[in-house]
Order: C-alpha cells, then structure tokens, then sequence
C-alpha cells in the first residue's frame, strides 16, 4: 500500500493521482529533454509521484494547496524542506517564486486546468515554457488550430504568445482513481518575438467574436465597427473559427485604430 493512502482523495481539488510508472517517465523524459537550466515549479504534486523524479533538482519548487499532501512531501521527500508551497496557485504572486524566468510543469489537477493556462499567460515574461497533462478535451482546444471545432478563445489566446504542440494522451487506466476522462500532455513554449497588439483589447475582439462563434464576425463584432467603411471589408463575412491566430492580430489591430 502507498504510504499516502491514508490520505481520503478531495473530488473537489481534482485530485487524480498518476500511477503509472512508464507515463510517468515518459513525462519526466520530456520535461528533461526540454527546460534545459530553467528552474521548475511543479503544480498540485500530490502524493510525489512526478517529484520523484524531478526532486534533485537544484531550482525547484512546488505548489500544493492540499495541506494534507504539502505536509505528506515534506516528510517523505526530506531534501525537498523549503521548497513546499502549501498556497493556491491561482492566488499566487509568482514574480517571487524565483530571481528568474522559469517553467511550470505537472499532472495538473482537472478542476483548474484552463485558469492555470490563463495565470500563466498573465506571467507570460517570466514563464517561457509549460508543460503538463491536462483533460484531454482542454489541451486538444489549446493546442487547436483554425478550422476545427476544438479552436476557441483559449487556443487564440494562448496560441498569439505560445507555440504550442499536443504529445500524447494518457488512458484513463494509469490514475488512482481512475478519472471519467482521458488524459493528455502538451507543451508550450514561447514566441521568440511577440506580435505587434494591444493585449487587453484583443482579448476582448477574441472573447466578444467566439461568443457568438454560429454568427459571421461582422454581426458578432458589431459593437466594434463604427463605420461603414469597415462593415464593408471581406473578413466580417468569416466566422470566429475561420481565422488565424495572425488573422485575429491583424483584425484586432484594425478595429482599434478604428475606435
């Protein structure tokens, strides 16, 4: 019996834990193969399966907002004493976590996945790398390309920053308990050069657009187009789904001129 059973799983943290020694490998592998010299936060360790691994690391951190687990890793991972945050990471100011940029990695916990997506992209400059195993269904939207139905406003949001590639699922067989879903791992890394927008309201032209993805953009984005002479241009006549990552930048950027 693990030493952790004892621990009653919380359904309302996510909690899911990986056991599969090969996955778990394989995921070490690839965090191994793509931080290089960049400091690790870890979150929702758990019970320590992927710290396991990745618990001689020199800059190396974890986020466990599960009091019960934080104090579990510290005692059965001794060499980990300092580096156990028991905090929300949702909450979390992560400029202090590190003097530098660094990468967040882990088997992220289900309930949370898409908003640890968006704190991530709010830290963008200091986090140039993450990778993790997500609900299949939510790293397949964030990894998604126009066209398919997957794409969305995470994709489009994440994509204008990240370069971003789906690696593999993970069978619902490998966790205790076993969750309804599949899993899959993927990756982000970020653009070597930005495109030329206004953050906050591209966020806004993405979020607005997809809110009505069944209708062409010049009847979704109708609150943006102020004058005739827009309304007229080709691009209202596509759908949200329609357009590219570059497509939503060059759209976003003449709409603002426009206002």
């Amino acid at each position: 019996m693990a030493k952790h059973q004892h621990i009653h799983l919380n359904k309302g943290l996510g909690q899911h834990f990986l056991k599969d020694s090969e996955v778990l490998y394989k995921i070490y592998r690839l965090i191994e193969d793509q931080v290089d010299e960049l400091p690790l936060l870890e979150v929702g360790p758990g019970a320590g399966a992927l710290s396991a691994y990745l618990k001689s690391r020199d800059k190396y951190k974890l986020v466990e907002f599960d009091k019960r687990f934080a104090e579990y890793l510290a005692i059965e991972f001794p060499e980990l004493k300092g580096k156990i945050l028991n905090e929300d990471f949702l909450l979390l100011d992560l400029n202090g976590i590190f003097d530098e940029a660094f990468a967040i990695v882990g088997n992220f916990p289900y309930n949370i996945s898409s908003q640890i997506i968006f704190k991530a992209l709010d830290y963008k400059e200091q986090v140039p790398l993450l990778i993790g195993m997500f609900q299949k269904e939510v790293a397949r939207r964030i990894c998604a390309k126009e066209g398919s139905k997957e794409y969305g406003i995470i994709s489009v949001l994440t994509q204008v920053f990240y370069d971003t590639e789906y690696l593999f699922d993970v069978p619902r067989e490998a966790f205790n308990p076993p969750p309804k879903v599949v899993s899959g791992v993927m990756l982000m890394r970020r653009k070597k050069k930005d495109y030329s927008l206004n953050p906050s309201f591209f966020k806004a032209v993405v979020k607005t657009a997809f809110g009505q993805r069944r209708k062409t953009l010049r009847n979704s984005l109708k609150s943006f187009l102020k004058t005739e002479e827009l309304r007229d241009l080709d691009i209202f006549e596509q759908r949200p789904e329609q357009l590219s990552v570059a497509a939503f930048v060059n759209l976003s950027n003449i709409l603002e001129q426009a206002q």
